[in-house]
Formats: structure tokens, C-alpha cells, sequence
């Protein structure tokens, strides 16, 4: 059950007492103001954004299909972070994957 769930119950349970019913209202108020508020990025969400750049690039010099390790390799990140953003990457259509004999290729999309 989430928050907004539990203070809609407790409102409902409680509708006859206006102290309750306005304490409801501003916790709910409050979540609405926090789920508004724009989002800061991270160190590491902004460090990846520099390594998915280097990725890309190192994709577009080669010109061929690689491997999640030979991109590990020429970018010196390890094959997780490399294999992780690569699938941030295919998620927002910037690369494609192609799977030959059991080993995942990627390109520029």
C-alpha cells in the first residue's frame, strides 16, 4: 500500500474529524509537491552519460558490430558497466543488438 493509499484510507475512516481530514490533506499535498520536483542526476547517472558518449563514438570509429567486451576493452570500463549501458542504450533506440551464435553484436542504430 502506498502512502497516497494510506492517507486516502485514514480520510475515509476518519471523514467526521476535520483535524484529521486536513492533516490528510496537506501529507498528500506535500507528496504531490515532492513528486513534482524535477530530479537531480547523480554522479554516476552523470559519469555514464560521458562513458555512453565514449561508447557510441568507439562504435562509430569501428564501423562494424562489437561485443559488449572488445567496447569494455577500448573504452577501459569493465564488461558490467559496459554490458549495462549498452542495454540502457538499445532501450532508448541508440543501439541495436543482434545476437550471432550466442554472442550479442552492437551497432549504432
Amino acid at each position: 500500500m502506498t502512502k497516497r493509499e494510506m492517507f486516502a484510507r485514514i480520510a475515509s475512516v476518519c471523514a467526521n474529524d476535520p483535524e484529521i481530514v486536513a492533516f490528510v490533506a496537506h501529507e498528500v499535498e506535500l507528496l504531490d509537491k515532492k513528486n513534482k520536483a524535477p530530479k537531480k542526476a547523480t554522479k554516476t547517472q552523470i559519469e555514464n552519460e560521458s562513458i555512453k558518449d565514449k561508447i557510441l563514438a568507439t562504435l562509430a570509429e569501428n564501423g562494424s558490430p562489437m561485443t559488449a567486451t572488445a567496447i569494455a576493452e577500448s573504452i577501459g570500463v569493465s564488461v558490467n558497466k559496459a554490458s549495462a549501458l549498452l542495454t540502457q542504450l538499445k532501450e532508448d533506440n541508440s543501439v541495436t543488438r543482434e545476437v550471432v551464435k550466442r554472442k550479442a553484436y552492437f551497432t549504432i542504430a
